[in-house]
């Protein structure tokens, strides 16, 4: 792209690119894709007649969601035949994305997690009404269904997440506190002060994606995943030696969490889910190299949905 301000269209593009990374990603749960979907509602935009287009915003939303639905269409089959368990490629997001409870959630690894379990069309129904709050005449649009389809496939996505993701997060201090004992527990080895944090029936899953060695199955049990993560200080990962191993606290996917760092690379990112008391009952490690790339460049994204 040229200068942006150099053309009223292409600023116009620029002014919604927040917001359009942000459907694409929350549809696709992969920032290389999303950005492709970006890139590609560039050329569309830039190939349009503007004169025609009323609402540039609700138009160029309504590209985004498409070009992000076909994808999501094509990729499903990779999902499926997946070395292990397939977690979204996670992102660091700046601290507006988590002020915003809603924005936070709708972003969290927990909840990409469960809209993956989704049919592409429920997926992009629910994406598009429950977190940008497109009416379903907008939504029919984008699908190219019926409004009653779309009604339909809202009220069944809506059903299935709240099945799989209830409502009742710690708030986001407990979070964080607990995230910071965690990081202190897990890089001093402490087995006990793990255990405290964890839910009896926690849950790590582990995406490797066949290229690193990880589970292939989830984790499960205080006891053991308190050992798993309480070992990382004192053996050797990916050719890393522990001395050479760097961890850090940071925002991810609209939560806290912790990125694990070689000399050269990133290695691994660590998120969590808390119940209402705060305990972790859930934890997503992402270790597959093809899905650190948004992290290691190092941009934090602004995943707001207005």
């Amino acid at each position: 792209m040229t200068n942006l301000s150099a053309h009223p269209d292409q600023q116009v593009f620029h002014e919604h690119r927040n917001l359009l990374f942000s459907v694409a990603y929350r549809l696709l749960g992969s920032a290389a894709d999303a950005e492709d979907a970006v890139q590609d509602a560039w050329i569309k935009w830039s190939a349009a007649d503007r004169s025609q287009v009323a609402d540039p915003k609700a138009y160029l939303t309504r590209i985004v969601s498409n070009l992000a639905l076909e994808r999501l269409r094509s990729t499903r089959h990779k999902r499926e035949t997946y070395v292990g368990p397939w977690l979204p490629e996670p992102i660091l997001t700046s601290g507006d994305t988590a002020d915003v409870v809603t924005d936070a959630e709708s972003v969290s690894m927990a909840m990409l997690v469960v809209l993956e379990t989704l049919s592409p069309l429920e997926r992009a129904v629910f994406v598009l009404k429950e977190v940008f709050d497109f009416s379903h005449a907008e939504i029919a649009q984008v699908v190219e269904r019926s409004e009653a389809a779309v009604r339909q496939a809202v009220h069944r996505a809506r059903e299935h997440v709240r099945a799989r993701r209830p409502r009742f997060a710690a708030d986001r201090s407990r979070q964080r506190e607990a995230t910071e004992r965690f990081f202190a527990a897990a890089t001093g080895g402490d087995v006990n002060a793990l255990m405290e944090l964890l839910s009896p029936d926690v849950t790590l899953w582990t995406d490797g994606g066949g290229k690193v060695r990880q589970a292939l199955r989830p984790v499960v049990g205080a006891a053991t995943v308190a050992a798993w993560f309480a070992a990382i200080g004192t053996v050797t990962y990916q050719g890393i030696e522990p001395a050479d191993m760097k961890a850090e606290l940071v925002e991810i996917n609209g939560g806290p969490g912790i990125v694990f760092s070689g000399p050269e690379r990133v290695i691994a990112t660590v998120t969590f889910d808390f119940d209402a008391d705060g305990s972790i009952t859930a934890i997503h490690n992402v270790a597959n190299p093809d899905k650190l790339q948004a992290v290691a460049d190092g941009i934090a994204y602004d995943m707001g949905t207005r």
